[in-house]
C-alpha cells in the first residue's frame, strides 16, 4: 500500500474507544496527516435566528453540512462533528474538490431555501499545525452501531476563526444548485426534561493552559454527570416521541427539494411520516424494518456529548446536579483553566441522518431546543 492510500484511510484505521471519560486524555487522540483538509461551516447571526424562534432550522442547516459531505463521499468514513449552528470535519486530499462542490451547493441551498448565510471554508491541516494549532482526532463508539469523531488540539477552532475572518472561503454554487441531503430528517418531537431542565454546556480550555488541569476538570464534570440517570442522556429509554404532522415536515421537504416542487415533496414527506408513525407506535415489523429495534438504536446512537476542542454536552439535569457543575466550572474558570457557557431549556431536540432505516449506522444529533450549544457558546464568559 502506498503512502497516499495510507493517508486516505487514516480515519477508518483509527481505533475506536467505548470509554467517553478516557477522551479527556489528549494522548488518546491522533494528529491528522499533514496533507488532509479541515472543513468548517457555520451560520451567520445564528443567535438572531434563535431569538426569532428558528433554532430547528438552524440545527437542520448545521446538520445539512454533514449530510451533504457524507453523500458526496458516498459513505466513505470521515471525521465530523455537529456544533448546533454548523459543523466541522476533515477529509483526505483526494476528496477536497468533491467536498468543496458539495459545500458550495449547501451554501446556495441555505440561502435560497431559508435566507440563511452559511459560511464554509476548507483549510489545509498543515496550515493549522503551522499556526501551532494541531487537529487531533479520536473515535468514540456511542453504541455498537455508531461512532463519532472527537477533536482536540485547537486546530478546528483555529480553522473556524480563520473562516470567520474571511480566509479559505468556499464559494457559493450557481443559483438553483442544491446538495444531496438524502437521509437528513427531523421528524422526532422535542424531548421534555424529566429531571428539571435540559442543560447545554460548552467548556473550552483557556489559552496556553496545562492540559492536565483541563483533563482534571473534565473528569470532575463527567464524574458529576455520571450520577444522573444514564449519565444525563436526554432521550427517553423508550425513544423520543413522534406525532403527525411532524414539526420538521417543511424543513425535510426543503432538504429533499431535488425530488420536485416543494408542495409535492412536502405531501410525500407527510405521507411517509404517517406510515412511519403507524409502525413506530405499534412497534411493528415489515421486511427488513423492525420498529422496536429502530427506536432502541436511535437512542443508543444519539450524540449528546462530545469533545470539540473542549467539552460539549446536552444533558437532562436536576437542580442539585446543575449547581454542582456550576461550582466546578466557576472554580476552574477562576483558576484560569477554562471558560464556559451554559444554556438552560425545557426540551431537547434531535436532528437525524438516516441513510437507511434497515441499517443500524444512522446518526442522531441532540441539542437543546431553545438555543442549545449556540446560545451556550454566545454566553461563554470572556477569557482573562
Amino acid at each position: 500500500m502506498n503512502t497516499q492510500s495510507l493517508s486516505d484511510t487514516f480515519y477508518a484505521d483509527l481505533p475506536v474507544t467505548t470509554a467517553f471519560d478516557a477522551l479527556a486524555d489528549p494522548s488518546g487522540f491522533t494528529e491528522l496527516p499533514d496533507d488532509w483538509i479541515v472543513g468548517t461551516a457555520d451560520i451567520v447571526d445564528s443567535t438572531g435566528l434563535i431569538e426569532a424562534g428558528q433554532y430547528k432550522t438552524v440545527n437542520m442547516v448545521g446538520a445539512a453540512v454533514i449530510s451533504a459531505v457524507m453523500n458526496a463521499l458516498e459513505g466513505e468514513a470521515f471525521p465530523f462533528i455537529f456544533g448546533g449552528d454548523g459543523a466541522g470535519f476533515a477529509v483526505w486530499p483526494g476528496a477536497a474538490e468533491t467536498v468543496r462542490a458539495a459545500l458550495g451547493r449547501t451554501r446556495r441551498w441555505a440561502e435560497e431555501e431559508f435566507g440563511i448565510t452559511l459560511r464554509a471554508a476548507l483549510v489545509p491541516a498543515h496550515d493549522c499545525a503551522a499556526a501551532g494549532r494541531t487537529v487531533r482526532v479520536a473515535r468514540y463508539a456511542a453504541s455498537d452501531h455508531a461512532d463519532y469523531a472527537m477533536f482536540a488540539g485547537g486546530g478546528l477552532s483555529w480553522a473556524e476563526a480563520r473562516m470567520k475572518a474571511g480566509a479559505y472561503a468556499v464559494a457559493l454554487a450557481p443559483p438553483g444548485a442544491s446538495p444531496d441531503l438524502t437521509g437528513l430528517a427531523c421528524r422526532w418531537a422535542h424531548m421534555s426534561a424529566r429531571n428539571g431542565s435540559i442543560l447545554s454546556l460548552v467548556m473550552l480550555p483557556q489559552e496556553g493552559v496545562d492540559s492536565a488541569g483541563f483533563t482534571a476538570t473534565v473528569a470532575q464534570i463527567t464524574g458529576i454527570t455520571r450520577r444522573l440517570e444514564r449519565e444525563g442522556h436526554p432521550a427517553p429509554v423508550a425513544g423520543p416521541g413522534a406525532h403527525w404532522p411532524p414539526e420538521g415536515a417543511v424543513l425535510e421537504a426543503k432538504a429533499r427539494r431535488r425530488e420536485g416542487p416543494l408542495r409535492s415533496v412536502r405531501r410525500k414527506v407527510l405521507f411517509e411520516a404517517l406510515i412511519a408513525l403507524f409502525f413506530l407506535r405499534g412497534r411493528f415489523r415489515l421486511g427488513g424494518f423492525d420498529a422496536r429495534h429502530y427506536v432502541k438504536t436511535v437512542v443508543e446512537n444519539a450524540d449528546f456529548r462530545k469533545f470539540d476542542d473542549g467539552l460539549k454536552m446536552t444533558i437532562d439535569c436536576d437542580a442539585d446536579t446543575r449547581a454542582a457543575l456550576v461550582d466546578v466550572l466557576d472554580r476552574a474558570e477562576a483558576r484560569g483553566i477554562i471558560r464556559y457557557g451554559l444554556s438552560d431549556q425545557s426540551e431537547a431536540m434531535m436532528t437525524c441522518i438516516v441513510p437507511s432505516a434497515t441499517r443500524d449506522d444512522h446518526v442522531h444529533f441532540i441539542d437543546g431546543a431553545a438555543g442549545g450549544y449556540t446560545l451556550a457558546a454566545s454566553q461563554m464568559k470572556a477569557q482573562g
